[in-house]
């Protein structure tokens, strides 16, 4: 796979993309938390963290450098499971459905 190690100003767009995804989940957490009032972690927060640590996991394969490899290969297995739970959990709803108001 040589187009995985090829030096290209994608990768760099590749890497800050994965970046600013993985940090954009603490201003919306952070967003719905100003607005209730209290802490929440909605959805949005476990998705952007399941794939901004998919794209910088990529990111850093490409770099070919062990230490952000293993501190960050587990990272989409955490937030893969975190999402499988709540979506698990999450009552299904039909539209036109009025008994959970």
């Amino acid at each position: 796979m040589p187009w995985l190690y090829g030096e290209s100003v994608w990768w760099t767009v590749f890497g800050f993309l994965g970046t600013f995804t993985f940090g954009a989940r603490f201003i919306l957490q952070w967003i719905h938390s100003e607005k209730a009032k209290k802490v929440v972690v909605p959805a949005i927060f476990w998705h952007l963290s399941f794939w901004g640590s998919v794209m910088t996991l990529i990111y850093f394969i490409h770099i070919d450098k062990v230490p952000p490899i293993l501190g960050n290969c587990f990272l989409p297995f955490l937030y893969g499971r975190n999402l499988y739970l709540l979506y698990r959990h999450k009552p299904i709803v039909s539209p036109g459905d009025t008994s959970g108001e």
